[in-house]
């Protein structure tokens, strides 16, 4: 019987399985930012222990930034706080610190991969939920709690319990205006967002074999809101395509022989799964998410739920979220009014996210009294999105173009919701607050999705949208 890419790199990096039962895991990669981190590193000092793989560990600003005027120092007394505790904290362990001056900075899990520190076969980790992005790469990658962030620096293992595999097939070409975002939205809300409890998703079929990098990496971003540890794609010569040639990843000849590793790693053809899945991607429409969690999600030529036809057992969270949104049962979530834009994100805030959304904004102007932004995920990604001229296509069209950070998908920083604003958002999260306002609304969707709501005023079908595919580089989001 042949084994899963989970069993080999797990099996690779036990160091021993503990009375608990759980394994004592080898981290290869330990990414760290400024939110997850001080009371970690504050830990170290009170027991005097220094962190025992700095070589491992790397450091950025992302949460907690503003994406406006980055004078120092902040207006935001806790950001300024925290910003300073990771400086203090990177100088005084060894740890490099990619912050704004380095021309680096970015969210954690867009500058892992373009910098090359993401590697497939290795595991990483992170104090972020969102770490499982970091599979698409055929890596093992997982969220962790600051206590574990804390035995990390110190240990450079994880403590963890064995995961199952399900094997989620997508097959058939995804038609027109259905992007990776989608993919995993209907996933999410086939499966549920507790489906994955105990699970590790491997993402397979023709759909996921025909997927960019960038693609791969918003399906395994988004695994948590599935309830899996982890989210993975096995590693084949678009990986390979992707990774050369950057800064970190092997070169020349270590990397012929790095690809013949890696290609060892992908699952084998008789490995056994603990569930098998198939959707056909060639049967999806767009999908936007119309309640308090990415698993409340109807195609945008739906209609939202009414509770009498939902399981008793949802009823009363459908009848919160409907109460919540301001939707009436049975409404069609096609021409749901919005008030701001937000196209950013660690799931799509990358240079293809961008292209693709200002294919759909080029030529048009953002609606009356819609407030609307762009975020690149990295200074990478904004330096390549002005080289191509993407940043005039929005400011033109009355989006604010920021610098890069978290921004608005989570408001630890000055990009918040106001009040009930509604938000459509290509963010990863739609809880109450997420946004920065206790009782701001958020409608996930694709980029090129908010880019069509940012014009309209309104959600719309995608599909009803000439994008100006001859003005721009290709590339789907």
């Amino acid at each position: 019987m042949g084994h899963t890419l989970l069993q080999k790199v797990w099996d690779q990096h036990t160091v021993r399985t503990l009375p608990t039962g759980q394994t004592q895991l080898f981290i290869g990669l330990h990414l760290v930012h400024e939110v997850t981190t001080p009371q970690a590193f504050d830990d170290l000092r009170r027991r005097g222990w220094p962190v025992r793989f700095p070589q491992r560990t790397f450091a950025t600003v992302d949460h907690i930034v503003p994406t406006g005027s980055l004078a120092r120092p902040f207006q935001d007394v806790m950001a300024e706080a925290m910003l300073t505790a990771l400086e203090r904290n990177c100088r005084d362990f060894g740890i490099p610190l990619y912050d704004h001056s380095t021309g680096r900075q970015g969210i954690v899990h867009v500058i892992g991969p373009e910098l090359g520190l993401t590697q497939p076969g290795m595991t990483i980790a992170c104090g972020d939920s969102h770490t499982s992005t970091h599979g698409a790469f055929g890596a093992v990658a997982f969220g962790i709690g600051t206590s574990q962030v804390r035995d990390v620096l110190a240990s450079q293992c994880l403590a963890l319990e064995p995961l199952k595999v399900r094997r989620i097939r997508v097959e058939g070409v995804l038609p027109r205006g259905v992007y990776a975002k989608d993919v995993i939205l209907k996933i999410i809300q086939v499966l549920g967002v507790k489906g994955g409890v105990g699970y590790a998703y491997e993402y397979a079929g023709s759909a996921v074999d025909a997927m960019s990098m960038d693609e791969r990496m918003t399906m395994c971003n988004m695994s948590i809101e599935g309830g899996a540890r982890v989210g993975y794609v096995n590693p084949d010569e678009t990986t390979f395509a992707y990774m050369e040639g950057r800064p970190f990843a092997p070169q020349g000849e270590a990397f012929e022989r790095a690809k013949t590793w890696w290609r060892s790693l992908a699952s084998d053809a008789d490995a056994r799964y603990d569930d098998d899945v198939e959707l056909r991607g060639d049967a999806l429409s767009p999908v936007v998410t119309w309640g308090l969690h990415p698993g409340q999600s109807v195609g945008v030529d739906e209609r939202v739920p009414t509770p009498g036809e939902v399981d008793a057992e949802d009823r009363p969270l459908v009848e919160e979220a409907l109460q919540f949104m301001g939707f009436a049962p049975g409404q069609p979530i096609a021409g749901t009014p919005i008030d701001v834009a937000f196209v950013g994100s660690c799931t799509n805030s990358r240079l293809s996210d961008l292209r693709e959304a200002a294919k759909f904004v080029k030529g048009h102007k953002v609606a009356k009294g819609v407030r609307a932004m762009v975020v690149p995920g990295s200074q990478n990604v904004l330096a390549q999105a002005e080289a191509e001229g993407l940043h005039e296509i929005f400011r033109e069209a009355g989006f604010d173009w920021r610098g890069s950070g978290c921004s608005m998908c989570l408001g630890m920083n000055p990009d918040k919701l106001q009040g009930r604003e509604m938000s459509a958002s290509s963010s990863n999260r739609n809880f109450k607050g997420r946004q920065g306002s206790p009782t701001g609304r958020t409608l996930l969707m694709s980029p090129a999705m908010v880019a069509a709501a940012a014009i309209a005023g309104e959600v719309v079908d995608i599909r009803a949208f000439e994008p100006a595919e001859a003005a721009l580089a290709g590339g789907r989001a």
